[in-house]
Parts: C-alpha cells; sequence; structure tokens
C-alpha cells in the first residue's frame, strides 16, 4: 500500500486519493532535516505532534547522538510510534499529551530542547484505521475525538449544538460559503432522529448543497467535517497556547519550525512569527517607541517551504503543506 502523510479534511476530500498504511511517509521531510537538523551533539528534539512517528525516524537513524521526546494526545497512535522508534532505546521517550498542555507544564525531568517540531493536521492513521469518523468516504460513528479525555464527540455537535452555533462553527473553521444552507439541513435531518455516523451526516449535506457544488474539485462535506473536527479537538486554540508556551520552554539559539495543512492553521503560525520577530511593540499610532522590546524570534524561512512536484505526486496529501521555521533570539 502506498505510504501518505498528514493532510488537511480538504487532502481527504479530494478524488483519487492515495491509499495508506499504519506507517505515513513523513511530509516534507528532508526539508525538516535540513532546517532543524542538530547543530551540536546530544542536542533535545521535541516532536510535538509525533503521530506515526515519521519525521522522528528519519532524524534519529541520521543524527545519532539526538534525544528526541514525541508528544501525541492520542495515545493508539502514540503506541504505534512508541513500536516504531523502540530501536532507538533511551534516545527517545513519549507523553501521551496535548502539546498546549505539555508546554504549559514542562516536566522538571527534562532539559530545554534546542528544536520543536509541530507537524499539524490529522494523520492517515486516523483517517484509515481509526474507526473514529475522520472521513466522510467511510460509514463510521461520528467521533473525531484525537484525545481521551475530550466529552464533546462531533456527533455532540451535529445533533445538540444550535442552528447559528453550528453554522459559525462550519463558516469560521471550514470556511465554507454555505454554512447557513448546510447548519439548517443538519437540523432539520436531526429532528426526524439522531446524525450518528459519518456517511448520514456526508449524505445530509450533499443532498443540502446546489448540485453545482457537488460537482466540485472537492467533496461538499469536506470544509464542514474539518470545521467540526477542529471544533472538538479545539485545534487552532491549542495552536496559539503551545506556540507561546513552546517558545518559552525553548533555548536561546534553538529553532521551531510548524508544518500546516490549511490557511487557519498557517495564519496563526505566520502571525506569531511575526508578532515575536517585531523589536516594537508600541502601538502604530504612537510616535515615540518606549517599549524597550526586542525580537524574540529570527524567521528563518522569508516564505514557507513547500513540497517539490516529486512529492506532490508520490504522495498526494502533501500539496497543502507548508513548513515555516524561526530561530529563538532571545527569552522575553
Amino acid at each position: 500500500m502506498t505510504k501518505a502523510g498528514r493532510g488537511s479534511a480538504a487532502d481527504e476530500g479530494r478524488t483519487g486519493s492515495a491509499t495508506v498504511d499504519s506507517v505515513h511517509f513523513p511530509v516534507l521531510r528532508d526539508e525538516v532535516v535540513e532546517y532543524l537538523k542538530p547543530r551540536g551533539r546530544r542536542e533535545l528534539m521535541i516532536d510535538a505532534t509525533v503521530g506515526e512517528g515519521g519525521h522522528a525516524e528519519t532524524l534519529l537513524r541520521r543524527y545519532s547522538s539526538l534525544r528526541l521526546v514525541g508528544l501525541d494526545a492520542d495515545p493508539v497512535i502514540l503506541g504505534v510510534a512508541r513500536q516504531r522508534l523502540s530501536a532507538f532505546g533511551e534516545r527517545a521517550h513519549f507523553y501521551n499529551n496535548w502539546f498546549n498542555q505539555f508546554f504549559k507544564d514542562y516536566p522538571s525531568e527534562l532539559d530545554r530542547p534546542d528544536t520543536i517540531l509541530f507537524d499539524l493536521g490529522i494523520s492517515s492513521f486516523h483517517f484509515e484505521l481509526s474507526g473514529r469518523g475522520f472521513s466522510f468516504r467511510k460509514d463510521e460513528p461520528l467521533d473525531m475525538r484525537l484525545g481521551e479525555d475530550l466529552e464533546t464527540s462531533a456527533a455532540d455537535i451535529v445533533n445538540d449544538y444550535p442552528e447559528g452555533a453550528l453554522a459559525g462553527i462550519i463558516f469560521e473553521y471550514g470556511e465554507e460559503r454555505l454554512s447557513r444552507t448546510i447548519a439548517r439541513a443538519i437540523v432539520n435531518a436531526r429532528e426526524k432522529g439522531r446524525i450518528e455516523t459519518t456517511r448520514e451526516l456526508a449524505e445530509v449535506i450533499a443532498r443540502a448543497v446546489p448540485a453545482k457544488y457537488r460537482s466540485g474539485r472537492i467533496h461538499p462535506a469536506t470544509r464542514s467535517f474539518q470545521a467540526i473536527r477542529i471544533a472538538v479537538n479545539g485545534e487552532l486554540m491549542r495552536l496559539e497556547a503551545g506556540l507561546a508556551s513552546a517558545l518559552t520552554v525553548l533555548k536561546v539559539d534553538g529553532r521551531i519550525g510548524v508544518i500546516s495543512f490549511h490557511s487557519l492553521e498557517d495564519r496563526i503560525v505566520k502571525r506569531f512569527f511575526r508578532e515575536k520577530n517585531k523589536s516594537c511593540t508600541c502601538p502604530p499610532e504612537q510616535p515615540i517607541c518606549n517599549c524597550e522590546g526586542r525580537r524574540i524570534l529570527e524567521i528563518v524561512t522569508k516564505k514557507p517551504v513547500v513540497p517539490g512536484e516529486k512529492e506532490r505526486l508520490a504522495n498526494p496529501p502533501s500539496r497543502s503543506a507548508k513548513l515555516r521555521v524561526a530561530v529563538k533570539l532571545a527569552e522575553e
């Protein structure tokens, strides 16, 4: 089976997507190595979204003194990474935690990291093998929870949220212009009985949109599924908080790299890097600077690094990936 990397819901919704197995091909693998490779001996790298461990395995194999900590909120996929990286022994350690919580309460037994990698998006494992309803191409229970600690499932949002709140989620997190139409159709459908499976939800959405929309480049349920998943897992909130806390624990001269898969994530990363790259934090209308500010980050990738044609052809889910990298200049 073809190995595929992490991808967005938009990639999952494309016609003719690659089949996958439980071990993914890491997106932008060579570029991650180029920008985030160790610059000294016995460096510590935190893979904040280790997933199936593709990037981690590549770096641990190439750099024999590198130490790595892998995080994931999902204990099942963390088990896949643990098994995949077992040959590296004590060089690899694992934490089952959301990255925003991990960096906020950074373990005292760990050194401060030299490098931090965030590989955002949803893994092929979750689309294909988790059974939790991430893909509308499978008939599975509407769950979409990445962590066992989450109480609200996708089915809860779909069946219990008011129409306005549901439309807001689909519009804000899915950038879906037909959000109100789709939310109204969901509310009408659930009056006849709860919507419990991915197939039921995808069919409700498909029937709600115009025929022209159904024959578009992506499945009409793509953006709605992305939006509901983001809401279930609080992905954007976790990213904003996680970046701030990660920067606090990162060593000066350390590097932070983020691979995003859709515009909402990339905007957050781009804005965060730009704000920390400013030497002055005074309001624009203030005529004289008195903040005594200083740059905290230097942006290494002036433009986001994207996959080349060879990778896009070999691994279609990589096509939307963007890598941004920055180096920490000073403590805040």
